[in-house]
């Protein structure tokens, strides 16, 4: 599979947290698996820990601010993925969200997600 991970999943499979899903880590866990975390994603984690709305220790911070050091792949921008979030309709007005599904569609991958507000947009999601 190549995938694209949901904020929540990413930081729940760093941290091992129970409510990440058992496909959602057998996909993970598979070699043949590919997948990207979004520079959306490590500036949304970081606004959250800043704010106080998310607290992790400073193992679990240095890998999910440095995707590059777990086993994924780091997904950056382009003006591409921005264009098309902008086109948008506004089923879903997180705009971190949007920007993953922007990426998704672009990108041609599936994104690891228990949001359901994903599934208004032509992506295809897997939790």
């Amino acid at each position: 599979m190549r995938c694209l991970l949901d904020s929540h999943t990413y930081l729940w499979w760093v941290t091992d947290d129970p409510r990440l899903s058992e496909f959602a880590r057998r996909v993970l866990g598979d070699a043949e698996t590919r997948a990207w975390v979004s520079a959306a994603t490590i500036w949304e984690l970081a606004i959250k820990a800043k704010l106080g709305k998310l607290t992790f220790d400073d193992e679990a911070a240095a890998v999910l601010f440095a995707p590059q050091r777990s086993e994924f792949e780091a997904l950056n921008i382009t003006p591409a993925h921005a264009a098309t979030a902008g086109a948008l309709h506004r089923h879903h007005n997180d705009p971190f969200d949007r920007m993953l599904i922007a990426q998704a569609k672009c990108e041609g991958l599936t994104i690891l997600t228990r949001d359901h507000a994903f599934a208004h947009y032509q992506v295809d999601i897997a939790w």
